[in-house]
């Protein structure tokens, strides 16, 4: 068994990266490194990963959901090993994933619900500004729906769905935390962030 199928219990989540993953890892380090069109270059990265990795599968539904978390694990161990980017890069690799799924036909919905969970896990895993990622995540899947052509409330609530669930996981300041950021930015967002609340942590009364 290799080190990414056996995975390192020290690192945890973001540990286990597979093919797709390591291919946006590489990648994104370098354009990183090289800052220049960093945005487009990792839009451009994610976006044709993702949807020659599907492709090769044959399996769309089946394969898309495992690919986008992939490949965000492996663009946020990118960020961990240039010590920088975690926030920009959040935005870009959301935006290619969806248009990736997109390029197939595969489930935009599902990957960008996806894609929220897997960004506000690895954001939390290397200290990152969980709120800030999850925040810059959901900017990118709205942007990614405009130039796809896609149903950009939809496709906001549902990464705002993935990284509220994701917080909950981690803690009631993390959900708390990210509720706020997501207030507000997309029509919808605020009712889906605040029902996906655990309930003992919206309080019993006060307004």
């Amino acid at each position: 068994m290799t080190d990414i199928e056996q995975g390192n219990p020290e690192r945890g989540y973001l540990a286990q990266v597979g093919q797709a993953g390591t291919t946006v890892k590489s990648g994104i380090v370098n354009s990183l490194k090289g800052v220049d069109e960093i945005e487009a270059e990792i839009v451009s990265l994610v976006r044709n990963t993702v949807s020659n990795t599907i492709k090769a599968t044959g399996a769309v539904s089946s394969e898309a959901v495992v690919t986008v978390r992939d490949v965000v694990k492996g663009a946020i161990s990118a960020t961990e090993e240039v010590g920088a980017g975690l926030i920009l890069a959040s935005k870009s690799v959301a935006k290619g994933v969806v248009m990736g799924v997109a390029d197939v036909g595969g489930d935009v919905i599902g990957a960008a619900t996806e894609t929220g969970k897997a960004a506000v896990k690895g954001a939390a895993e290397v200290g990152g500004d969980v709120a800030m990622v999850a925040k810059r995540t959901v900017d990118g899947v709205v942007e990614a729906a405009r130039e796809t052509g896609g149903d950009v409330a939809k496709l906001a609530v549902a990464a705002a769905e993935g990284a509220v669930e994701a917080a909950g996981s981690i803690g009631k300041s993390a959900v708390g935390a990210v509720r706020e950021m997501l207030m507000g930015l997309v029509g919808g967002v605020k009712d889906v962030a605040g029902a996906a609340l655990p309930k003992s942590s919206t309080g019993g009364s006060g307004t």
